[in-house]
């Protein structure tokens, strides 16, 4: 006996919405596939971003239970930095030309977390050197492993929504340092009651150094994603690209070069400040520590939950140069603020620090792909935070000489000079790329024509210097003619082509 026609339609259709969900959640263009992917690649840096303010969270017990100077706890995040000078730099090319992401990812976040239990064990121990190593280690993991982060979000998510990604990828790992403000204190003094003194601190490090462990699980996991993402969806598709060498650095965009002069004088300005914030609140608005602490802790909140929004914003109004206009002169107001205009509550001028480096960050990064090869990015990415770093780990110690001698209204002052000094190098990238084609500064539709014509000039060159080379080697191929070679460029942007032309007479190969 037939069943009804209504009841084959109903089991049609609940076998294709049962298949349509197996596809989202196992093939690697499927929704839910992805957006796993991207939970895991988010988590990938929580760890890293947790321990790396952990001294921040607990200044003042570390430097009364080790008898520091304000010199030699800054230094706890300048060795952290120092190392990446050159590592940074390093590491980036060795993701590009030799581990590869998924390998390099996994060797980075073993850094990290050896890196912890190091300098965990320097505190249980009361060496103030082993610390140091402990974060020298830390630093060689933690900036490589933001490296191949930001690898991994533009060869899964490069397109409309990159500054959203960035911007999630911020927002975890901001979400990471601002659970660190709020439970390390409460972690500790609870730890003290039954272990006081060194071995209560030594404890509390421990237990920061499971959010790596955890992190180091997401790590693995997304690497088996990438394999399957990899032989499902690139390994037939990818164009062939040149070798990397050290030496295309010296070749890199002179518009990537003025960006890093931005990520430096900004980040100079954000990172060291939030590293001292605790005692100069305390020491200028007489707070407590935990609400020293509190406060701290307001620019990785607010970055954390309004990066996702303000990447999506960016994604859908581009323009990206006048954005980061605006996050590097809500900064100057924000320090200006602290130093200036102290009857104006400090919670607001955090807070507008904490919007500014939200927009920054998800409007600064996108734009290196927009300047380097894809093949060259992991390089590029690690160029950056070679800079970066130096710069970290010389303004680092700068300011804590600078607070020991002078106090902290001239450390605020050093501060806004670094980020007028950012200000007047994105002035000058918006003029230049205003002249150059306003690349950089287009909107999301505009930008995506002018990723497709690259692409298409890409292809097309490598399929003349193809035929070059056959003919080169052979007299039987007939050297295609300028109307050939169009036609070809239009097939690769989506043109139309004339009717009478075929391309499978010249034995062309459309990839």
């Amino acid at each position: 006996m037939e069943e009804p026609v209504e009841t084959q339609e109903e089991n049609i259709s609940q076998q294709d919405s049962s298949t349509g969900l197996i596809h989202s959640m196992t093939h690697p263009s499927g929704f839910i596939f992805r957006f796993v992917g991207l939970l895991l690649l988010c988590f990938v840096g929580f760890g890293s971003y947790f321990c790396y303010d952990n001294p921040a969270a607990l200044q003042d017990y570390i430097q009364e239970d080790l008898n520091l100077t304000k010199a030699q706890y800054t230094m706890l995040y300048s060795v952290y930095s120092w190392p990446n000078v050159f590592l940074g730099f390093v590491g980036g090319f060795l993701i590009d030309s030799v581990f590869g992401i998924r390998m390099g990812s996994n060797i980075y976040m073993s850094l990290t977390l050896i890196g912890q239990l190091c300098c965990s064990t320097g505190v249980w121990m009361g060496s103030y050197w082993m610390m140091l190593l402990g974060r020298f280690i830390f630093g060689l993991g933690g900036e490589s492993l933001a490296v191949a982060q930001n690898n991994y979000a533009v060869l899964w998510f490069k397109g409309r929504v990159l500054n959203m990604v960035f911007g999630l990828q911020l927002s975890f790992a901001r979400i990471g340092s601002t659970v660190n403000f709020m439970v390390m204190e409460d972690l500790y003094n609870s730890v003290e009651k039954s272990y006081p003194g060194i071995d209560g601190l030594a404890i509390t490090f421990y237990l920061a150094t499971l959010t790596c462990v955890f992190s180091f699980i997401c790590c693995l996991l997304l690497g088996f994603m990438d394999i399957k993402t990899e032989r499902v969806l690139r390994l037939h598709n990818t164009i062939p690209s040149d070798p990397v060498k050290m030496s295309d650095v010296k070749y890199f965009n002179k518009k990537f070069w003025l960006l890093n002069v931005v990520i430096v004088f900004f980040y100079v300005a954000v990172f060291p400040f939030i590293a001292v914030g605790k005692t100069f609140f305390m020491e200028q608005f007489n707070m407590s520590p935990s609400d020293a602490n509190r406060i701290c802790s307001i620019v990785y909140l607010i970055s954390g939950f309004a990066s996702p929004a303000l990447g999506f914003i960016i994604d859908r109004t581009g323009r990206n140069l006048l954005w980061i206009i605006t996050g590097v002169s809500l900064t100057m107001v924000a320090h200006a603020c602290l130093t200036f205009f102290t009857w104006i509550n400090p919670y607001i001028s955090m807070s507008c620090m904490g919007i500014a480096y939200s927009i920054l960050a998800s409007s600064l990064w996108p734009l290196i792909s927009l300047v380097i090869p894809e093949h060259q990015l992991g390089t590029a990415y690690g160029v950056c935070s070679a800079l970066q770093n130096s710069g970290l780990a010389m303004f680092t110690s700068i300011v804590g000489f600078i607070i020991d001698h002078w106090g902290y209204t001239w450390c605020e002052i050093f501060f806004i000079s670094n980020l007028s000094i950012a200000l007047i190098a994105t002035f000058i990238i918006f003029l230049w790329d205003l002249c150059q084609g306003d690349v950089l500064n287009l909107s999301p539709s505009a930008r995506l024509q002018h990723q497709q014509r690259a692409l298409a000039a890409q292809i097309l060159e490598r399929e003349k210097l193809n035929v070059q080379s056959s003919q080169d080697s052979t007299s039987e191929f007939e050297q295609p003619s300028d109307f050939d070679i169009r036609n070809r460029y239009l097939s690769r942007i989506g043109a139309r082509l004339p009717s009478s032309y075929n391309p499978l007479a010249r034995g062309l190969i459309i990839i």
